[in-house]
């Protein structure tokens, strides 16, 4: 990760998970699962997790809406896709609501911890592996 892309993380209230993230730790994250499984798996992890409040979801999208924060509240948006036969892609959009142009690296936290939860309920197959899927 270059120097510009550390300091835009700091200076942001929003972090996205993507395919080609300069962050290995914000790359799209694969698991062998169904994309049933693997939505339900997240949805009951937000629904148990304190401080989250599961807003919205929809199987047929593939998307859980939730609200969280203690002191921080934050705006996360999951998305749940199955690229493969049990082969499913897990990515997540945080922002967070702060007085300031920026969260201190807020947001990326809010989805590395949630990406640390998820493997433990999922068994994960890597990061970032979209094109050796097609």
């Amino acid at each position: 990760m270059s120097l510009k892309d550390k300091f835009n993380k700091f200076i942001s209230t929003h972090t996205e998970t993507r395919e080609l993230h300069s962050d290995e730790t914000l790359k799209t994250r694969y698991y062998k699962a169904m994309k049933d499984k693997a939505f339900n798996e997240v949805l009951t992890l937000f629904q148990q997790t304190p401080h989250f409040e599961v807003r919205d979801h929809s199987v047929e999208r593939g998307e859980i809406i939730v609200n969280g924060g203690t002191k921080k509240k934050f705006f996360l948006v999951a998305t749940v896709i199955m690229v493969s036969p049990n082969r499913t892609a897990v990515d997540f959009a945080v922002s967070t609501e702060t007085a300031l142009p920026m969260d201190f690296g807020y947001s990326a936290k809010v989805i590395k911890d949630t990406y640390e939860k998820l493997d433990k309920r999922l068994e994960y197959v890597g990061s970032g592996l979209g094109a050796k899927l097609l």
